[in-house]
């Protein structure tokens, strides 16, 4: 059952040249090159055209994500003997607690792990791998993460952001010969980028690649900060800053290196500790005069934050991943405490202010376990850009499974705060929350923060409107230029923005349930309003329109709300398509009203708080702050 593109789907069908990107003319020069880096490494194909993509221009077209079968009985069923022997291990030899407290993982579960094949789950058979899916990882992920905190990042900084992923999409076939069978068979990677002064801005990273012999080897020089199970790899992906052909450095050029840490130079400066995740192999790297052969380049000279954009945009789905599993060990708690409980004459799960919190964890649940199964198939299908995709789950999902985790330690009062330890020493079941919730914390942070995922999803929803009227809000922009772009844009805009005004419902597929056409029929008017608030947005604050981070995030965040929706009303249309008893189809759409009414709530807190914030006030305040005008505030009388 598919449904046809709608007229505007042309209209929208943009050039795959990168747009310009119109800057205020006070921008710094730091800024301005930050931002060319980024631009200039980030892929040419218009994101628009994605399911996500479109909820940004007003559309909600679900012939690409419906009929959705979620994961094919064939491909889960070639992934059930690993995930049976996985959750075999995690039974039987590993105690998450002990990790926590020691802060090591015993080296005989990094044996078991590899001989079950945990460190090659995506990497193909025929260089030693599984050669399992994406929905399968998802899988994994998703039971690691209901388990141990510590093994889902050991596993998921080695293969979705380490030397498999990168390797298996731009390596050459002597780099995969080579390395992904030593991979797969437990070698562990790490991924170097982030220095003291190079966090979520490339451009100033101090770390150098300088050619010598000739260009037939390079001397790395420079030293990296936070680099996740540095203190155990044996492989890094280095990223590193190359000269142009006369030997500068003035041109902000990164390229990606492999590098093996048993070579001279390569130094493990100390291990880094942290609030949660107690064993975690993060380290301090130094690289002191390293020299690497140009055959261990990855993809090519120049192209390294290219590598790590692409990369990270499948490795970011690791994340939501484990947090459905976290989530779902926390839905299970929750209720089990809530239904046995007693306070005031009955169960605490009776009373409204509870039962209220459990009901917002399963519908939330169930929205970001049909975000992250939807994704997964979209990039096991291939040829679909899924960028904005991946970067909705990483930041829904992190951020959900954290207000998860606090409501659980808030049902669960006292022992929601004590540690596991102390409930078991007072023969009490002893139930992680305290674990739970600092090793959650991180993930709002890792592989992008929510802030910078917030800003790289405004970019990638401006990302057609720059491409058909960028030039008009370019001051470099000629008048002829303007004049030409000016009338291609108002053609555009006249017949395209009247159609976001109609009151007409959505196109959608015919015979869909009343629930999921009811919710999808909300996702299409608040996805018109939206795209709406877009061009609103560009029309008053043009070029200086990035400046207004809290504006973009409030757009953001009604897309991902959107996206949440869309996929939870697909996935229980599916549900609802198979065969389920009546009294089960009856719970699955409350559940989905749940979710429905939920995300309305949200994305009209989020439209009303476009126009009705006290975001100028903050910032006067912001300002007087770092001026130190209000140093008082800070002194104890």
């Amino acid at each position: 059952m598919k449904t046809t593109r709608t007229a505007t789907d042309k209209e929208t069908r943009v050039r795959s040249r990168r747009p310009v990107i119109p800057l205020d003319k006070n921008v710094s020069k730091a800024k301005r090159e930050a931002i060319e880096l980024t631009e200039a490494a980030r892929d040419a194909a218009p994101p628009s055209e994605s399911f996500a993509g479109r909820i940004f221009l007003g559309q909600i077209d679900v012939s690409e994500v419906h009929p959705f079968s979620g994961q094919e009985p064939g491909d889960r069923c070639a992934g059930d003997d690993f995930i049976r022997r996985l959750l075999h291990l995690l039974d039987e030899f590993v105690d998450p607690d002990e990790i926590d407290r020691s802060g090591e993982i015993p080296e005989d579960i990094l044996q078991r792990l590899a001989t079950i094949g945990a460190f090659g789950i995506k990497i193909p058979k025929k260089y030693g791998g599984l050669g399992l899916s994406q929905a399968n990882y998802c899988r994994a992920a998703t039971l690691l993460g209901s388990r141990c905190g510590n093994l889902t990042a050991l596993i998921s900084a080695h293969q979705s952001i380490g030397a498999p992923q990168p390797l298996m999409q731009y390596g050459t076939k002597e780099q995969k010969t080579l390395y992904l069978p030593r991979l797969a068979g437990g070698e562990i990677s790490a991924f170097a980028l982030t220095e003291n002064e190079a966090g979520s801005d490339p451009a100033r990273m101090m770390t150098k690649a300088t050619p010598v012999d000739g260009g037939r080897n390079f001397i790395i020089s420079g030293e990296k900060l936070w680099c996740t199970n540095g203190t155990k790899a044996g492989l890094v992906v280095v990223m590193a800053r190359t000269p142009n052909e006369k030997g500068d450095f003035s041109r902000k050029s990164i390229t990606a290196f492999l590098v093996e840490t048993k070579w001279p130079g390569v130094e493990v400066v100390r291990r880094c500790h942290f609030l949660g995740l107690r064993a975690l192999y993060n380290g301090v790297l130094r690289f002191n005069d390293v020299i690497v052969p140009r055959e261990n380049i990855i993809h090519a000279e120049g192209k390294g934050l290219k590598v790590a954009l692409s990369t990270l945009n499948i490795g970011r789905l690791t994340l939501p991943a484990a947090c459905v599993g976290l989530s779902k060990e926390c839905l299970k708690l929750a209720r089990e405490w809530a239904s046995r409980r007693e306070q005031w004459g009955a169960r605490i799960g009776r009373h409204e202010a509870i039962s209220h919190k459990l009901a917002g964890m399963a519908a939330d649940l169930y929205a970001m376990e049909a975000m992250v199964s939807m994704t997964a198939s979209l990039v096991d299908r291939g040829g679909v850009d899924y960028r904005i995709e991946t970067a909705f789950c990483k930041t829904w999902a992190t951020e959900t499974t954290w207000r998860i985790v606090d409501d659980l330690l808030q049902i669960r009062g006292g022992r929601g705060y004590e540690t596991a330890a102390s409930l078991m020493a007072r023969g009490e079941k002893p139930v992680p929350v305290e674990r739970f919730l600092r090793d959650s914390r991180i993930n709002r942070i890792f592989e992008g923060s929510s802030e910078i995922m917030r800003l790289m999803l405004a970019r990638e929803a401006l990302d057609p409107h720059l491409r058909l009227a960028g030039p008009l809000l370019d001051p470099k922009t000629s008048l002829l230029h303007k004049a030409k772009t000016g009338l291609r844009a108002g053609l555009f805009y006249a017949g395209w923005y009247p159609r976001l005004c109609s009151p007409l419902p959505a196109m959608l597929p015919a015979g869909l349930h009343p629930g999921p056409k009811s919710a999808l029929q909300v996702a299409a008017v608040a996805s018109r309003k939206l795209a709406r608030q877009f061009v609103h947005a560009m029309a008053r604050h043009g070029p200086a329109l990035d400046r207004r981070q809290l504006l973009l995030g409030r757009l953001v965040d009604i897309g991902m709300e959107i996206f949440a929706l869309s996929c939870s009303a697909i996935k229980a249309e599916n549900s609802l398509e198979g065969k389920m008893s009546k009294g089960d189809r009856k719970d699955l759409l409350a559940l989905l009203d749940c979710v429905k009414r939920r995300a309305e709530v949200r994305i009209e807190r989020n439209f009303r708080a476009i126009s009705q914030n006290a975001d100028a006030s903050e910032n006067r305040l912001a300002k007087a702050l770092l001026d130190d005008r209000y140093r008082d505030l800070e002194e104890i009388n």
